[in-house]
């Protein structure tokens, strides 16, 4: 049941939501990222996570959509409902044992999203281009849910790997890395910064 109090901030009921100045309410990732360069990059100089250049924005815009809405409906949410969710749900709630066969099917998806990260990775000096971008922490983000799960096999990805491995490496990620989800055990590599 969604609470009164949190629709009124975003009637959708999804989260993230960030409440900007004036507890004005900004709503979903890419949004968020966006509105925090606007209001806060500028003292950021070369450190900005969007970069100035209008077509290395939209390469980066579109990076950033890749990761959170193609390889979340292709891969992500599947596993994740099926491994971490359903089997903690009641049966009324649609709750029980995992569906193999939509387990199978995002573990087939998962190659074709680790491919291409791994030529991006391979092919620039971070997914986005030469510097680090709100990209680089879009796909960290997705990927790091694959990887608690255990569902990237790393061996066959070099590139992604040392990309992933020194976003792993930032102070940012640590708390990340420090969370667990009850029931559910990270890989054993998870939280290692040289797996």
């Amino acid at each position: 049941m969604r609470r009164r109090e949190f629709l009124s901030l975003n009637p959708a009921g999804t989260i993230p939501v960030l409440l900007a100045e004036g507890d004005h309410p900004i709503v979903g990732a890419t949004v968020i990222g966006e509105y925090l360069d606007e209001t806060r990059g500028a003292y950021k100089r070369d450190k900005r996570l969007m970069a100035e250049d209008s077509i290395q924005r939209a390469e980066i815009r579109r990076l950033v959509d890749w990761y959170l809405v193609k390889t979340d409906g292709d891969v992500t949410r599947h596993l994740v409902r099926e491994r971490a969710l359903k089997p903690m749900m009641a049966g009324a709630q649609g709750g029980g044992a995992p569906d193999s066969g939509a387990i199978r099917a995002a573990r087939a998806n998962i190659a074709q999203h680790m491919k291409y990260t791994n030529w991006l990775a391979a092919s620039r000096d971070w997914l986005a281009g030469p510097r680090m971008s709100y990209a680089d922490i879009a796909a960290a983000a997705s990927l790091s849910i694959l990887d608690y799960l255990g569902e990237i096999r790393w061996g066959e990805y070099e590139a992604a790997r040392d990309w992933y491995s020194r976003m792993k490496s930032r102070p940012s990620f640590r708390a990340i890395l420090a969370d667990r989800v009850r029931g559910l055990a990270p890989a054993s590599h998870y939280a290692d910064l040289d797996f």
